[in-house]
């Protein structure tokens, strides 16, 4: 491809004319440098792109620069020998849509070092439906793992259990063989969660305890919401058992006291999916890709559109009316 020839792109400015994003032409020597060009094919909707698409986050580091965290493509140029023209690739974070054009295009420039080969246990679409999302969800419990846990040690909680992050965690935890608690505020969305392999769905007050320690209902968990809910589920956590902090839907803030980690030895994690390290970022799309791959990716993916459906995703997942996961068709 020419690179001046035009391909559309969701492109986000801000300047004197204000925050926007939104549809316009542009061509490959306006993209962030890199060695591997990639025709896009598929891409995904995540609540940090929501906050970037919009303006509600500070999510970008410079302007303007196309949208999207996640992409999925065809190799179509490459100056590293390491990929080559027609190769299946994937990339997730990295400087997408922060410091770098993000997948909301119909092509993308990467550095090769953080463009993984699709794994044979997945389509393009499969890894898109996936995404940031879960690659987050497969980090933590590896994280989890890494430090002992075990389904020994009690049932995992999900909190957030119906977004993006929850719905594969559900999936991918149950999937790699622990019993899964979803806890969700939104109680119609019991079946969905069963059928993702959720052992149990409890309501938000199942986290609603204000005491520093209470009795060990679970054995760790992941927790989507931050604040509250993250206190009360370290307070509720068995001895040596794990909480992976991921998101932060209701708080960032964290009141609690040490009495989880002193007296039971809970210990909490972080999981920073953006920045991850290479080694750890392919043994994550290796897992996604086999044991730990989702049965149930038809069922989280619950909407798909174009790049001009965008602006109507992020107005209904920052108003809190996200379900499971959106991919987006790059044509």
């Amino acid at each position: 491809m020419s690179a001046h020839a035009p391909f559309t792109a969701f492109r986000i400015h801000n300047d004197d004319a204000g925050y926007r994003g939104g549809l316009e032409q542009i061509a490959l020597d306006q993209l962030s440098p890199g060695e591997v060009v990639v025709r896009a094919r598929w891409s995904s909707v995540n609540y940090k792109d929501a906050l970037a698409g919009t303006g509600q986050g500070k999510i970008l580091r410079r302007f303007p620069l196309v949208g999207g965290i996640d992409v999925a493509g065809e190799v179509v140029a490459s100056t590293d020998p390491a990929f080559r023209e027609g190769d299946a690739v994937l990339a997730t974070g990295c400087g997408l849509s922060e410091t770098r054009d993000g997948g909301y295009g119909q092509y993308v420039r990467l550095e090769s070092k953080w463009a993984i080969p699709l794994p044979a246990g997945l389509s393009l679409r499969e890894a898109m439906v996936l995404g940031t999302a879960g690659f987050t969800a497969a980090l933590a419990l590896l994280r989890m793992k890494d430090n002992r846990q075990t389904p020994e040690h009690g049932p995992l909680a999900v909190t957030g259990a119906t977004g993006g992050v929850g719905s594969l965690a559900v999936d991918i935890f149950s999937r790699a063989g622990f019993e899964v608690h979803a806890i969700s505020g939104k109680a119609e969305a019991k079946d969905y969660l069963t059928r993702l392999g959720a052992s149990e769905v409890l309501g938000r007050d199942a986290l609603a305890t204000t005491r520093p320690m209470e009795s060990a209902r679970f054995g760790g968990g992941l927790d989507n919401v931050g604040g509250a809910m993250l206190t009360s589920l370290l307070a509720q956590t068995a001895p040596y058992g794990n909480v992976a902090s991921a998101g932060l839907a209701a708080s960032a803030q964290l009141d609690m006291t040490v009495m989880p980690f002193i007296i039971r030895g809970v210990s909490l994690l972080g999981v920073a999916s953006a920045g991850t390290a290479r080694d750890i970022r392919e043994q994550v799309w290796q897992h996604l890709g086999e044991d730990w791959k989702p049965r149930h990716l038809d069922t989280i993916c619950t909407r798909e559109v174009g790049l001009d459906g965008l602006p109507e995703v992020f107005a209904t997942m920052l108003a809190g009316g996200s379900f499971g996961r959106t991919v987006v068709r790059i044509d």
